[in-house]
């Protein structure tokens, strides 16, 4: 056998959450300065799925979805993890290419379907793992984040 940890091992390390975030390369930077400035360097575990909220639940994407599902399990179980963090940003190609529509030049609408997704998805992390705290947020182009309640 390797000689990596253990699962015991594994479980004694904790981490404060796991984040959900898109794959576009605009925003690598962005997501990690604000998660340092949020103080989490090193203490969040991260799923990189394009559309982010929207590859958790769109159901033409199923082993996507399957795909959050599993990672959020690994986090809970290894990491004790206590919160979900999902952070979407605008002008997201992924809503654009599953959802046939250019909400980036819309950004009431934009706004609008990225609240439907976000709290679809903080619903369904509710009634799987309701003793998760799930925080969801939406990133502009900039860098800023505004945060959905």
């Amino acid at each position: 056998m390797g000689s990596g940890p253990t699962v015991a091992a594994a479980q004694t390390h904790g981490v404060e959450a796991l984040l959900l975030n898109c794959i576009d390369y605009r925003l690598i930077q962005h997501v990690n300065r604000y998660m340092s400035l949020r103080g989490m360097t090193g203490k969040y575990d991260q799923v990189v799925l394009a559309g982010a909220s929207l590859a958790a639940v769109y159901p033409g994407l199923p082993d996507w979805n399957q795909t959050f599902w599993d990672q959020l399990q690994v986090s809970s179980d290894l990491h004790n993890i206590a919160r979900v963090i999902v952070l979407d940003h605008r002008d997201c190609g992924a809503f654009k290419t599953y959802l046939g529509r250019d909400y980036g030049q819309e950004p009431d609408a934009e706004t609008q379907v990225h609240a439907v997704y976000l709290d679809t998805l903080r619903q369904q992390i509710n009634a799987r793992h309701p003793e998760l705290e799930v925080e969801l947020m939406l990133m502009s182009l900039d860098g800023s984040v505004a945060s959905f309640t």
